[in-house]
């Protein structure tokens, strides 16, 4: 079945605990992973990832963990030693907008 599955196209990553862990953050007082993050655990791109979640919003309740960061939040993060450094509109290949987080 995993042979069917790659010539497929379809490839099963596992992902481990640590993996997860090191994904989570507080922000606004909220333990919530980014986009970009999930998407790539997910096997989505970026994009695509928030356009599934647009489309399926009434599957969350409430939304106090579903928001846009802001620039200085975006900059507090960078501080972390876990966190991979987004690059953001104006620079060659970086995404147009803030990273939402889930």
């Amino acid at each position: 079945m995993d042979e069917q599955k790659k010539a497929a196209g379809m490839e099963i990553s596992i992902v481990d605990e640590k993996t997860i862990r090191d994904k989570i953050y507080v922000v606004r007082g909220v333990k919530v992973m980014l986009d970009f993050e999930l998407a790539e655990i997910y096997g989505y791109e970026t994009k695509n990832f928030n356009r599934q979640v647009k489309n399926n919003a009434a599957r969350f309740e409430g939304d106090e963990f579903m928001f846009q960061l802001t620039r200085t939040e975006i900059d507090d993060l960078s501080r972390c030693k876990n966190f991979t450094s987004i690059q953001t509109k104006g620079v060659k290949g970086g995404r147009s907008y803030l990273p939402y987080s889930y």
